[in-house]
């Protein structure tokens, strides 16, 4: 049995031309045993999954047994020398089928229409004319068609490569054979002898139409992976290092964690790390989407990619090259961009059939003109408009390339989108679960009331409770720790009790600091002193501290509400979201906050254990949750929710369990990803209503006679330039705060 590595291969593919491409490499690149494997053929790459035994050449040559060729992608800047070859190649093409297509055209109509006008030898000079384009413009089409044949299959340039040498063979032999009869331009019958010649102006012109919409097509397409792939040339790629007192300039990848740097006004951060030295303005609008720029000064930490606006800092590297956050985010932007959301592998399956029911289509057209007594040339006419009219581009582009575009503007935004199932998610949703500390507020408390409710002075408990408590992770034990001051005293056995508190011994007398509820579970009567204090608490939340055994005062802490938390609630309310407060604490304190930024309706009193059957009950009572939060305890939350959504700053565990990620430090940045998200699936079903009705309404137009050659190949390739067009409109989407 294989076993699934860990890490994917990523390929880079060459030669699709259209999603039936893309489908057949998939095909079989999952035939091998073991192997999964997605083709984009937006993107022109390939994410393989290979069970150990098989090396990625495997992988390589099963591509290229498929007629295509492919390489193991390492650099973004490959992938752009790539994409201006081939815009270079194309660009070639049609300059020389443009410049021949044109007297072509004027030459072969004019004396077709007007026979007194013909001179000896007309006929082959038409020919010399279209033979470049067919052979050498055309080139691309005809190639991909013999690759095709060569495996049996086929693609949209079989149908092209059929219709541009059908167009040209008919009219050399009818020329050649001297053949007169009824020929057909722009839908107006020509009867004069040699008007057999207008069908090289076919060949000529749907060539040219055609070359023209892939050059605009590939021209967009490198315009949208360019924006996918921007995050990745944001870190600057030398780095000042300090060796011995002295700055040392060196390649960024040779930065090495612990290292120091000096980044001077206007340079880019190579790494992220920890300010050591100097002060300054660092511009984070490329990481995180804030135009504000960031205040930074020692013992803050920096992200690489920022740049420096003023002073001179010193900073010591923590994460380097692929570890950055900056690398993360370009990874983790472009897996969204690779990976196939649900309505893109059904348009997979039906372009994998399309082209063989169009063939079969194109020949039925034919034989039924034939059989109804028509003539041969308006059979031929009709059969070639539906080869040419049929090409299924726009269905193979349409949700590609909005989702490559949704998830880099997302991207430049601070919103990072996993996959396409987090967009598809954002459709259904109509609830979102708000974790208080850390999400609506900034998770930064401070103690404001101590009071002691038996003989201790409150100055006591404080100690007490931050002997304690300094063994502790959590916000509000942290507030306790830096109300109390240094020269505490050692604790033993320590035990923190998961969103309830903590306890240990503390001159040897046992001590407990926690909740109401705590106590309870541990036998401590609580005092109804002790009970009225917390109830008139209101915003403040307060645990009670214990020693041995009897409740002997209480702390209260304030979390500070984050300034953007109200409008972003508010815009959430907008979008006809109903926005529910997930916390540990008190109702009172809860219900605080939750009036504070208008929040509707407040869950309290909520164990970490149980975030995920509070989530999983609304869910049960029919609503469809988005939860966001940023702690370790709301990881199993995020994953049980419909739609996660981690805040950047809080832990690996949350970040993980998400399908999206907040790298901004705002809540703003909720209702931003649930606007571009629907934005983005508003433009994959426009894109996809156009392409299924585009083909719906022109293959019968063509099959009835009804649609020339030259405007079905003109009005396929415009159909591929608009899907793309209309995704890349994303690149426009501002948030409206």
């Amino acid at each position: 049995m294989t076993t699934t590595a860990d890490a994917p291969v990523e390929l880079a593919v060459s030669g699709m031309t259209c999603a039936a491409c893309a489908g057949r490499i998939e095909r079989k690149l999952n035939r091998l045993d073991g192997v999964r494997a997605s083709v984009n053929y937006a993107t022109e790459r390939a994410i393989v999954h290979l069970p150990t035994g098989l090396a990625a050449q495997d992988a390589v040559e099963a591509v290229r047994e498929a007629g295509y060729d492919a390489r193991v992608r390492h650099r973004a800047e490959d992938d752009r020398a790539a994409h201006t070859a081939a815009v270079s190649d194309l660009r070639r093409r049609l300059v020389v089928a443009a410049v021949l297509a044109i007297p072509l055209g004027n030459l072969s109509i004019t004396l077709a229409l007007v026979p007194s006008l013909r001179f000896t030898g007309w006929e082959l000079l038409c020919v010399l004319l279209a033979l470049p384009v067919v052979a050498y413009s055309a080139w691309p089409f005809h190639r991909a068609a013999l690759r095709n044949l060569r495996h049996g299959s086929s693609s949209m340039d079989t149908l092209v490569s059929l219709g541009v040498l059908a167009s040209f063979g008919w009219a050399v032999w009818s020329l050649a054979a001297g053949a007169s009869g009824p020929g057909y331009w722009l839908g107006f019958g020509v009867t004069a002898e040699g008007a057999d010649a207008v069908y090289l102006d076919v060949a000529a012109g749907v060539t040219t139409f055609l070359l023209a919409g892939r050059y605009f097509e590939t021209r967009s397409r490198r315009n949208a992976v360019g924006l996918l792939t921007a995050l990745a040339g944001l870190a600057a790629r030398d780095a000042h290092v300090l060796r011995d007192g002295v700055e040392e300039r060196v390649p960024a990848a040779l930065l090495r964690v612990g290292e120091e740097f000096v980044v001077r006004p206007g340079e880019a951060l190579p790494a992220d790390g920890v300010v050591t030295d100097g002060t300054s303005a660092l511009d984070i609008a490329a990481i995180t989407g804030e135009s504000v720029p960031a205040d930074v000064g020692p013992g803050d930490r920096v992200v690489g990619g920022t740049v420096n606006r003023a002073g001179r800092l010193v900073v010591r590297a923590t994460e380097v090259g692929a570890n950055t956050q900056l690398a993360q985010m370009s990874a983790l932007a472009e897996q969204a961009a690779q990976r196939k959301a649900a309505v893109q592998r059904l348009v997979d399956r039906v372009c994998a059939v399309f082209v063989p029911v169009v063939l079969v289509l194109a020949a039925l057209t034919l034989g039924g003109w034939l059989i109804t007594g028509h003539d041969a040339r308006e059979a031929f006419t009709a059969a070639v408009a539906v080869l040419i009219i049929a090409c299924p581009c726009a269905l193979g582009l349409a949700t590609p390339t909005a989702l490559m575009v949704g998830v880099a503007r997302a991207a430049q935004l601070g919103v990072l989108v996993k996959g396409p199932e987090a967009l598809e998610a954002t459709r259904a949703v109509d609830t979102v679960v708000l974790d208080k500390t850390g999400t609506v507020t900034t998770g930064r408390m401070s103690v404001v009331v101590t009071a002691a409710f038996g003989e201790a002075v409150d100055r006591e408990v404080l100690r007490w409770a931050g002997a304690v408590e300094a063994a502790s992770e959590h916000p509000v034990a942290s507030a306790v720790v830096a109300a109390a001051g240094d020269a505490l005293p050692t604790v033993t056995g320590f035990e923190a009790l998961v969103g309830a508190g903590a306890r240990g011994e503390v001159d040897g007398i046992p001590v407990v600091v926690g909740t109401a509820a705590l106590m309870t579970e541990l036998g401590i009567t609580v005092p109804l002193r002790a009970h009225r204090w917390l109830d008139d608490l209101a915003a403040a939340t307060g645990v009670l501290v214990a020693r041995a055994g009897e409740v002997v005062g209480g702390i209260a802490v304030r979390d500070t509400v984050r300034p953007s938390a109200a409008d972003a609630v508010a815009r959430l309310h907008a979008l006809g979201l109903k926005t529910v407060l997930l916390t540990g604490d008190g109702l009172s304190a809860a219900r605080a906050v939750a009036d504070e930024v208008g929040i509707t309706d407040v869950l309290a009193d909520v164990r970490p254990a149980d975030k995920v059957a509070a989530v999983e009950a609304l869910r049960a009572a029919g609503q469809r949750v988005a939860m966001v939060g940023d702690g370790v305890n709301d990881g199993p939350a995020l994953a049980a929710a419909d739609l996660g959504m981690a805040m950047a700053r809080g832990s690996d565990v949350a970040a993980h369990a998400a399908d999206v990620i907040l790298v901004r430090d705002d809540l703003h940045a909720v209702p931003d990803a649930v606007e571009l998200a629907n934005r983005t699936l508003g433009t994959i079903r426009g894109n996809l209503v156009w392409a299924f009705g585009y083909n719906a309404a022109a293959l019968p137009l063509a099959a009835f006679g009804l649609l020339n050659p030259l405007i079905a190949g003109a009005a396929m390739s415009l159909s591929s330039v608009l899907v793309v067009a209309n995704s890349l409109r994303l690149r426009g989407y501002r948030p409206e705060h």
